[in-house]
């Protein structure tokens, strides 16, 4: 099985390479070659394992998207997202349930509840990537990433809640309203408590290779205490995510630019393996459904998509005008729109589903679970294809995009800029205050003083060459030394100005990660 997985992580990261080379949407792709590799009879079948999605490839996924959120971003859209993450979830969990349990004979009302919450979470990692590369707006952005990150907690603890209900561990609806309420709580408890230490133990290290392999193992250890204590695993994962991107400052640069080419590597694989795996489970969905009648598959699919298509749309329009928006955030209809189509559902459903147990507390056979398992199935690929193929085509009708947010973006960083070189020339101009003062040789100085103005100036390093012959004490540091110090002093400055800027929220995250890279880009030239 070992062998296995590792030629369709070998496969999925070859296609996904190919599909980024000529610019083509890499889930949809993976998706369709998993269902043509899948309907090959030579091909070995590729079981799904759901412990190896929900432990294995979910935590990494979600640390992931949490590290690159904005937390100003998302406490600005707190309302819209959790009508998203939270609401539209168990919107979905319960009409499904009803659509289902009116459809199938076979299933009961909470095992069609049970699908009703396997179905219920979106899969945004490709509408993102879809809206990324077509360039949307970041507002719809961020909803379309905040709710990623929330919604498979809100949807996974339903699930277990309703499967209690289905096979007979829970006592009753308030205990099952009990059990949701402590995942909640514990999941943010733990997420919160354990990423603040991480945050402590990376910055007590100074060490960016050990960071980064704390950064590595983190989602892991986190989703499976959380677990432990009955808490919501997907939620601690996002709240420890979210505290460590906010907290990213503080880090070193090495650290950061690590971090960041190491996730990702890591996105990348983990997103082929699951879109793949996703394709391949066709044979296995196949043999379950022997000797069912095609008129009530075909009824009951129909039925449970347009389900989910139609809720997504209704909850979507119907909370734009409800919900409290940001100033200057005013939602457009064709914004809306985008947002409402963009539910494709993923791994994360197929793992839940084959994750129902084939029989009951008391023994009885899981109530439809055939069923379950199918029409999860059906959801997961027709959103995939069906989305997959019209979203871009949509954007681009539309004319949504983020050119103009752009244009702001552009005249924030000069303005931001110029008020950090003018921070850090009042650094540049205390530091030489301060050696002229203590009576120190102020040639070096004054020599790359005038460089480092220029470079402020224009942003572009100059050459020097070290004198030779006599040393610091006599001189002062050779005119190179004391250059790349005062030049690391320098852009300590204008560190310190954009973290205020944002902090102040007076630039949105996204800037200052722009902005932090090109400050670390620097520093790591200077300390190469």
């Amino acid at each position: 099985m070992s062998a296995q997985l590792l030629v369709v992580l070998l496969g999925a990261v070859l296609l996904s390479a190919i599909s980024r080379r000529y610019n083509l949407s890499s889930p949809l792709v993976l998706v369709v070659a998993g269902l043509v590799i899948g309907l090959i009879p030579a091909v070995p079948d590729v079981e799904l394992d759901p412990e190896l999605v929900l432990f294995v490839v979910l935590p990494p996924l979600l640390w992931s998207a949490g590290l690159e959120s904005s937390y100003v971003s998302l406490r600005r859209n707190f309302a819209p997202i959790s009508a998203l993450a939270v609401g539209l979830p168990l919107a979905t969990t319960f009409a499904v349930g009803f659509v289902a349990y009116q459809t199938v004979p076979e299933l009961t009302l909470a095992a069609a509840l049970v699908l009703g919450a396997i179905v219920a979470p979106p899969d945004a990692v490709s509408a993102t990537a879809i809206g990324r590369r077509l360039g949307l707006s970041r507002r719809t952005m961020t909803l379309l990433g905040g709710e990623s990150l929330l919604n498979d907690a809100t949807a996974l603890t339903a699930y277990k809640v309703t499967l209690g209900l289905a096979i007979g561990m829970a006592e009753s609806v308030q205990h099952a309203l009990g059990v949701f309420a402590w995942a909640v709580a514990g999941g943010v408890l733990v997420g919160f408590v354990i990423g603040k230490l991480i945050v402590q133990v990376r910055s007590w290290l100074d060490d960016s290779v050990a960071e980064s392999a704390i950064g590595l193992l983190a989602p892991f250890a986190i989703y499976l205490i959380a677990e432990e204590v009955n808490g919501s695993g997907v939620l601690a994962v996002v709240v420890a995510a979210l505290v460590l991107g906010h907290r990213s400052t503080e880090a070193g640069y090495a650290t950061r630019l690590q971090d960041d080419a190491v996730w990702r590597a890591v996105q990348l694989l983990l997103e082929s393996f699951a879109f793949l795996l996703i394709g391949l489970q066709l044979p296995q969905v196949v043999r379950e459904m022997e000797g069912i009648p095609a008129a009530t598959l075909i009824l009951s699919s129909v039925a449970v998509t347009m389900t989910v298509l139609a809720v997504r749309i209704a909850w979507v329009f119907g909370f734009t005008y409800l919900v409290p928006h940001p100033r200057h955030e005013k939602p457009t209809a064709a914004g809306t729109l985008v947002v409402a189509w963009a539910g494709m559902r993923g791994v994360v459903s197929l793992a839940a589903a084959f994750g129902v147990p084939l029989t009951t507390l008391s023994g009885a056979p899981f109530p439809g679970r055939p069923y379950v398992i199918f029409l999860t199935f059906v959801v997961v690929v027709g959103t995939l294809l069906l989305h997959g193929l019209t979203l871009p085509w949509l954007i681009r009708r539309l004319g949504v995009s983020g050119a103009e947010e752009a244009h702001s973006d552009a005249l924030a960083i000069v303005a931001v800029r110029t008020r950090a070189a003018e921070a850090a020339e009042r650094r540049l101009d205390a530091r030489l205050a301060k050696a002229r003062a203590a009576g120190k040789p102020m040639d070096s100085y004054d020599k790359a003083a005038k460089v480092l103005r220029e470079w402020s100036r224009r942003r572009r390093n100059e050459v020097w060459e070290d004198r030779l012959g006599r040393g610091d004490e006599e001189l002062g540091p050779a005119p190179a030394a004391a250059f790349r110090r005062l030049r690391l002093d320098m852009l300590a400055a204008e560190r310190e100005t954009f973290i205020a800027e944002r902090d102040a929220d007076r630039i949105d995250d996204e800037v200052l990660r722009t902005l932090m890279r090109d400050l670390d880009l620097q520093e790591a030239t200077l300390n190469r």
